[in-house]
C-alpha cells in the first residue's frame, strides 16, 4: 500500500526493514506471487551521484487502477451502481440468505452423493456446474456416474469462503471451456480481467442492496447466470436489470462468515468448530457415534464410516477395513479422514490427550499402508552449488516458499515441486553480485 501511494521505487533495504523476522516466510511467498504476475519487478538504478542500487517498482497500469478501484474513481464503477426496485419486489436478507444456501448446497450434496452417499435428490445443479467440478478434479466420471476425489473431500473440509475461492479459481481458468449455463459456449471470450474485477466488486457490494447491471461489460453480463448457479448472486429473471449480492457474494474479500444460518446443515457440517459443534465419538472398539440429524453430515461420515443404525438425532457405525480403504479409493487419505475425525470431534472427547484414541489413529494409517507402500513426488532436482552459502540460502528460500521436499545438507543438494521462484530468486542473487562487483569496481 506504501507503494501504491508513493511516486518513487522503494529500495529494497526499506521493505526488509518493515518486515518482521517471523514473518519473512510471508514476505517471500507475496513476492514470489507479485512477480510471477509481473505487478512487482527489481529494477537497478544508478543515481546522478553514480551510485548503484537495487528497488522494486510496482508496474504502472496495475498502481493507477487499484487506486482507481480504491477510491472509486473513473467510469468502471468498482463498488458497484445501486438502484431502487418497487417496494413490493424488495428482497429480504432471509431470502438471500436461503438462496445461497439452498444453491451452495446443492454443490456439495453432489460431490458427497457421488460417492454412494444417498443424497442424489437433495438437490440439482446445473449440466456446467457438474463439468466445472470435473475440470477442477473434485469429482471424476466413473462407470457413467461421478466420483469424489482427493481435491474434493479436502474441499469439504475448507471453509465456506475457501470452497467459494476454489470453485471460482477453476471457474476463472476454464471460462472458455465451461460455462454453467450454455456448455456450447467455448468460443466466446471471456476477460479474465473483467472477471477478477467483478468479483473484486462483489466483495464491495453492500448484503440487501439491488445494484445495475447498466454498466456490465459483455464478459460480466455472462457471469452473472453463472453466479446465480453458484449461489453468489441473485436475480428474479434470466434477464432483469438488477441483481442482489448474496453473502456469498459480500464476503468474498473478507474473512466474515459466508453464511450465517447456524441451524443450516451446510454449517453444522462444515463451519462448525471443533470446540462448540463438535458431533463425533469415536471408541477404542473403532464404533463411532455421531450426534447428528445432517443429512449432509451424515453423507460425509458415510464416505469411510460403516453406518448401520439411525436414530432422530443420532447415527451409529464402525470404522472398519473396508469402509476406510474404499474411502482410500477416491483419493481420500488417512491423514484427512483423522483430521475431519477430530476437528468434529464431541467436546467430551477433548477432555482427552491425544483426541482421538491412538489405537484407531494408527489402525488407519495401517489400512492406507496397505494399499499404498508407496508415493510418488513429482518435482525438479537441484544440485551443484558453487558454495555452502549459496546452497543454504537456496534452500531456505524453497522452505520459506513451502516448496522444499527434500534435502541433504552434505551433498548440497534438494528436491522442490515448483522451480519457477527458486530460478528468480538465483538469478536475482546472480544479479546483486554483478551489481556488488561494478561497485566495487567503481570505487576503485
Amino acid at each position: 500500500m506504501i507503494m501504491l501511494w508513493t511516486p518513487r521505487d522503494m529500495n529494497i533495504e526499506d521493505l526488509e526493514m518493515m518486515v518482521q523476522p517471523d514473518h519473512r516466510k510471508e514476505k517471500e511467498q507475496a513476492l514470489s506471487v507479485l512477480d510471477r504476475l509481473k505487478i512487482l519487478t527489481i529494477v537497478t538504478v544508478r543515481s546522478a551521484t553514480g551510485k548503484i542500487a537495487r528497488k522494486y517498482r510496482l508496474e504502472k497500469q496495475f498502481k493507477n487502477s487499484l487506486r482507481a478501484a480504491l477510491t472509486g474513481g473513473g467510469s468502471h464503477q468498482s463498488f458497484g451502481l445501486p438502484c431502487d426496485t418497487p417496494g413490493k419486489k424488495k428482497v429480504t436478507l432471509e431470502s438471500l440468505d436461503g438462496f445461497a444456501q439452498r444453491q451452495w448446497e446443492a454443490i456439495l450434496y453432489y460431490m458427497v452423493g457421488s460417492a454412494g452417499a444417498g443424497l442424489a435428490g437433495k438437490g440439482d445443479i446445473s449440466p456446467g456446474t457438474k463439468k466445472l467440478l470435473e475440470l477442477g478434479q473434485f469429482v471424476v466420471m466413473r462407470k457413467g456416474g461421478a466420483a469424489i476425489t482427493q481435491a474434493g473431500f479436502t474441499f469439504l473440509l475448507q471453509e465456506v469462503n475457501a470452497q467459494v475461492w476454489s470453485l471460482l479459481i477453476v471457474y476463472l481458468e476454464n471460462a472458455e471451456q465451461a460455462s454453467t449455463t450454455i456448455l456450447e459456449r467455448r468460443s466466446l471470450k471471456m476477460e479474465q480481467v473483467d472477471m477478477l474485477s467483478f468479483l473484486f466488486m462483489l466483495g464491495s457490494l453492500e448484503l440487501g442492496q439491488a445494484y445495475s447491471t447498466e454498466k456490465l461489460t459483455p464478459t460480466q453480463l455472462h457471469m452473472l447466470d453463472d453466479l446465480t448457479d453458484f449461489g453468489i448472486i441473485y436475480r428474479r429473471s434470466p434477464d432483469p436489470e438488477y441483481f442482489y449480492p448474496t453473502r456469498l457474494g459480500t464476503t468474498l474479500t473478507s474473512d466474515a462468515g459466508a453464511l450465517r444460518n447456524s441451524n443450516a446443515s451446510l454449517a453444522n457440517a462444515l463451519g462448525a468448530t471443533a470446540s462448540d459443534k463438535g458431533y463425533i465419538i469415536i471408541e477404542t472398539n473403532y464404533r463411532v457415534y455421531a450426534y447428528t440429524s445432517s443429512p449432509l453430515q451424515i453423507a460425509v461420515l458415510n464416505l469411510f464410516t460403516r453406518l448401520h443404525t439411525r436414530y432422530p438425532n443420532m447415527v451409529s457405525g464402525k470404522l472398519t477395513k473396508e469402509s476406510v480403504q474404499r474411502a482410500i479409493t477416491y483419493g481420500i487419505t488417512a491423514e484427512q479422514i483423522i483430521s475431519y475425525l477430530s476437528t468434529h470431534a464431541h467436546p467430551q472427547m477433548h477432555k482427552h490427550t491425544p483426541v482421538l484414541p491412538p489405537t484407531v489413529l494408527d489402525q488407519i494409517r495401517l489400512w492406507q499402508i496397505e494399499g499404498d507402500r508407496m508415493r510418488a513426488t513429482p518435482g525438479f532436482f537441484f544440485k551443484e552449488f558453487n558454495t555452502a552459502q549459496e546452497y543454504q540460502d537456496a534452500a531456505r528460500y524453497a522452505d520459506n516458499l513451502g516448496v522444499l521436499v527434500w534435502k541433504n545438507d552434505g551433498k548440497r543438494i534438494f528436491f522442490v515441486t515448483k522451480h519457477e521462484q527458486l530460478a528468480q530468486f538465483l538469478k536475482n542473487r546472480l544479479e546483486e553480485k554483478r551489481v556488488a562487483r561494478e561497485v566495487k569496481t567503481a570505487q576503485k
